[in-house]
């Protein structure tokens, strides 16, 4: 069954629980750009907790403006400064130094659009996970799409739709307690090569 998701910054553990259990990824590339959504923003799980990192982008003065052509706001040094959040969240992760010389190149070259950079974002991880999907992408939106399966709810940040995964061990839980759907970052730094096969097991919901 193939998919359609919106692609995002980092995805969250439940994007990529559907992305694992598909062949066939649909990006939808024809929406506008919403705030408060993934799209440009990621968690991870910090020594204080859950802790966002947000990628600025360049508003349009017009009300509505196409995702793709969104573009990143590089005047804050944003991706330093996420780099060292990572740093200081995962350094002490069984797998962090495992990943880091193909995570690290992300968050050293300027990027122009957000859409490109978080298509980018998302070949590294399928990269660390040794995950294939085939992946295309719309022409057109469609708000009732058909022949696939409609997950772009999950793009939305503060959709409460519970998803019910089973706890893996992360960094700070002893403080704070285990924190689900955070960024497939977090799966990934702390389950390493056994990320793919947790991410497979798991299932979220649809609606």
């Amino acid at each position: 069954m193939k998919i359609l998701i919106h692609p995002t910054y980092f995805p969250t553990i439940a994007h990529f629980i559907a992305i694992a259990k598909t062949e066939y990824v649909v990006w939808e590339m024809e929406d506008n750009f919403v705030k408060q959504t993934y799209r440009n923003r990621a968690y991870i799980y910090g020594a204080n907790g859950k802790l966002s990192l947000n990628i600025p982008v360049i508003h349009s003065q017009k009300n509505r403006q196409n995702y793709k052509n969104v573009k990143v706001f590089n005047g804050e040094k944003w991706q330093i400064q996420h780099w060292k959040s990572l740093e200081s969240a995962y350094r002490t992760s069984p797998f962090f130094e495992f990943y880091e010389d193909e995570l690290k190149p992300l968050f050293f070259e300027e990027t122009d659009t957000l859409l490109a950079f978080n298509l980018k974002c998302f070949k590294v991880i399928c990269d660390c996970l040794q995950l294939e999907v085939e992946t295309s992408i719309t022409s057109t939106f469609e708000k009732n799409a058909d022949g696939v399966l409609d997950l772009r709810h999950l793009v939305n940040a503060k959709d409460n739709t519970l998803q019910h995964v089973k706890p893996y061990t992360q960094v700070f839980e002893n403080k704070y307690g285990f924190i689900p759907n955070l960024s497939i970052l977090d799966v990934l730094c702390n389950e390493g090569p056994n990320a793919l096969n947790y991410l497979e097991s798991q299932t979220i919901s649809t609606q």
